[in-house]
C-alpha cells in the first residue's frame, strides 16, 4: 500500500477497487474504479478528500508511509457523496484534524450523513484562500458538477487542480497517469463517465471551463480514475469536456429496442438500412443485451436516436421504458429521433416512444411506424423510410452546426 508522489510533498493515497461494478446506479466496463485522495505535506498537512466505505484502512496505510495520521492538520472535503466521504468518520476519528473544510452547501451533506456537532467544520466559498505554509489552496465552488456541494481546490504554487468528480473516469489501474493508459480505452471511459453522470449539467460545465482555463495548471487530479499531467493531457481533457458539453450533432445513429417474437427486431434492422442509405452509420443495441449506461454512452457519438418496442399491456416492454426514463433524466440535447414497434392487439408502443423522445426535445421528422403481427415487405419498407428520414434530417442538422 505505497503512496505515490505526484509533485514534491504531494501524494496520492487513494484506493483502487478492481471489483466494483455498479457505480451511481450504472455499470461500466469490468475495470472497476479508483477512489483518489491526496495528501499535501507542508507546515499544515492537508488530506484532500477521503475514500469509499470499507477503504479507510487502505488510505490510512498509504498515509502512514508518509506521516503518522495524527499529523494531518486539515481535511478538505470537495464533495460529500459517500464514494468520497464514506470513510470520513473513521478518518476524522483517527486523524483528529484541527479543521475540516467544505463548501457552504457541503454543510448540509455533512450534517445529513454524519454527526458533526463536535467536528471543527469550516465552510468556504469561491475565492477563499487557505494558507498552509509554502503553499496555499484556493477554493472554487462547482455547484451541480455534479452535486450542489461540489467544489475544486487549486494549489497555484504547484499548478495543480484537485478536481473531484470533474474530469474523472471509472478506470482501475496500477498506473496513475492518463498518458500511461490506452488512449482508446481512456476516451471511452471519459465519454461513459460524462454521459452517465455529468451530461445533465452541461451548461454548468461550459460556465466552469473558462474559470478553470484562466488558472495556470499543468496537472488535473480527479477523484476517480487517472490523473492528467502536462500541457497536452490537461488541454485534451478540457477540450474533451467542452466538446461533450456542447453536444453538437454528429452524423451517426443508435437504435435501441426490445423484441418479443423478433418482429420489432426485424423493424430495427430495416430502420438501420434506411439510415445507411442516407449515409448515416448506425449501431443496433438490444436492451436485453446492453446495459442502459452502454446505450447512453453511445449517444456521445450519435446525433440520432431511434427506439422500438412491441406493445405490452398497452405500453412498452419494461426495459425500453427504463431506457427512456434513464435517458430523459440525463437530458441529451440536439438529437433527431424516430419510433417504431410491433403489436398484436392494441398498438400503443410506437406512439408512446415517439412522445417520450419528443418530450426530450428531439426533432421528430417522421410519424411513428407500427406493424401488426409480423412485418412484411410494406412494414419493413416503412421502417426503412423512417430510418432514411431520420438520417436525412440529421445530415441537415449537422450541416447547420
Amino acid at each position: 500500500m505505497q503512496p505515490f508522489e505526484l509533485k514534491k510533498d504531494i501524494y496520492w493515497v487513494g484506493c483502487v477497487d478492481y471489483d466494483h461494478r455498479d457505480f451511481h446506479g450504472y455499470s461500466r466496463s469490468p475495470e472497476g474504479t479508483t477512489y483518489n485522495a491526496y495528501v499535501i505535506r507542508d507546515e499544515k498537512n492537508v488530506l484532500m478528500d477521503t475514500v469509499s466505505p470499507g477503504c479507510a484502512g487502505t488510505l490510512l496505510c498509504r498515509l502512514g508511509k508518509i506521516m503518522e495520521p495524527e499529523k494531518i492538520d486539515y481535511i478538505v472535503c470537495n464533495h460529500l457523496e459517500l464514494d468520497h466521504a464514506g470513510s470520513l468518520a473513521q478518518i476524522v476519528e483517527r486523524c483528529k484534524p484541527e479543521k475540516i473544510f467544505c463548501s457552504t452547501l457541503g454543510l448540509k451533506s455533512l450534517q445529513g450523513y454524519f454527526n458533526t456537532k463536535d467536528w471543527p467544520v469550516v465552510a468556504v466559498k469561491s475565492g477563499d484562500k487557505l494558507e498552509i505554509g509554502k503553499r496555499s489552496i484556493i477554493f472554487q465552488e462547482t455547484r451541480m458538477l455534479h452535486w450542489p456541494d461540489s467544489m475544486v481546490s487549486y494549489i497555484p504554487e504547484d499548478k495543480l487542480l484537485i478536481s473531484n468528480d470533474a474530469f474523472g473516469q471509472n478506470i482501475a489501474s496500477s498506473w496513475r497517469y492518463a498518458d500511461e493508459h490506452d488512449e482508446g480505452d481512456l476516451l471511452r471511459a471519459i465519454k461513459e463517465y460524462f454521459y452517465n453522470i455529468i451530461l445533465p449539467y452541461s451548461p454548468q460545465v461550459l460556465a466552469t471551463l473558462p474559470i478553470v482555463e484562466k488558472l495556470d495548471i499543468d496537472m488535473i487530479a480527479p477523484d476517480h480514475g487517472l490523473i492528467h499531467r502536462g500541457e497536452k493531457s490537461v488541454r485534451f481533457i478540457l477540450d474533451m469536456y467542452r466538446k461533450l458539453a456542447e453536444q453538437k450533432p454528429q452524423q451517426r445513429a443508435v437504435i435501441f429496442y426490445d423484441t418479443m417474437w423478433h418482429s420489432t427486431e426485424k423493424m430495427a434492422y430495416a430502420a438501420c438500412s434506411g439510415l445507411e442509405e442516407a449515409g448515416v452509420p448506425a449501431r443496433l443495441m438490444s436492451v436485453k443485451n446492453n446495459h442502459h449506461s452502454q446505450i447512453m454512452t453511445e449517444l456521445a457519438d450519435c446525433g440520432a436516436v431511434l427506439a422500438g418496442s412491441p406493445t405490452h399491456n398497452n405500453t412498452v416492454l419494461p426495459l425500453v421504458a427504463a431506457q427512456l426514463t434513464y435517458m430523459k433524466g440525463l437530458r441529451p440535447k440536439n438529437r433527431v429521433g424516430g419510433a417504431f414497434g410491433s403489436f398484436g392487439w392494441s398498438g400503443e408502443s410506437a406512439k408512446y416512444i415517439h412522445e417520450q423522445l419528443e418530450s426530450m426535445g428531439m426533432e421528430m421528422p417522421a410519424a411513428p411506424v407500427k406493424c401488426n403481427w409480423a412485418p412484411g415487405h410494406e412494414a419493413l419498407k416503412a421502417c426503412h423510410d423512417l430510418g432514411k428520414a431520420v438520417g436525412e434530417a440529421l445530415k441537415r442538422k449537422c450541416q447547420e452546426g
